[in-house]
């Protein structure tokens, strides 16, 4: 069986993120409304974005975990523009990948331990199962 090594990541993680909207993952209301950091000129237009960022983030988990809040705030963060100065790279937002980890959490995916998040059995299963049918559809 095929592992999410062993698939596009872009596949895996739109696939992903149609699943989780389909099991009904808890959307916060702010999402529409707030930038995901503060190197960041605008909200994000794609609709679907929350669902993308949870599979995102589960993807993650499965690569590096255990991981924590933190070290995914810097993996989402950007380089601030600025019209004189450096580039600085600035980190994410952490309310939103926090209320994802909490999103998936209720859906048993990921469990909270000592060093960070880190993925169940359940939610291994789920990624391999899904990077399955990618490897399926591409081979």
């Amino acid at each position: 069986m095929p592992n999410i090594n062993e698939v596009d990541s872009a596949m895996l993680i739109s696939s992903v993120a149609k699943k989780l909207r389909e099991l009904g993952v808890a959307k916060p209301k702010y999402v529409e409304y707030v930038k995901t950091g503060a190197g960041r000129e605008r909200v994000p237009s794609d609709p679907e974005f929350w669902y993308t960022r949870c599979a995102s983030i589960l993807r993650q988990v499965y690569l590096n975990g255990p991981i924590g809040v933190s070290r995914l705030r810097t993996r989402y963060g950007t380089r601030k523009r600025h019209v004189v100065h450096k580039h600085h790279t600035l980190r994410s937002g952490g309310s939103n990948i926090k209320d994802a980890f909490d999103a998936l959490e209720k859906l048993e995916y990921v469990k909270k331990g000592k060093n960070g998040r880190s993925l169940t059995p359940k939610g291994r299963s789920f990624l391999d199962k899904a990077a399955a049918e990618i490897f399926k559809q591409g081979a």
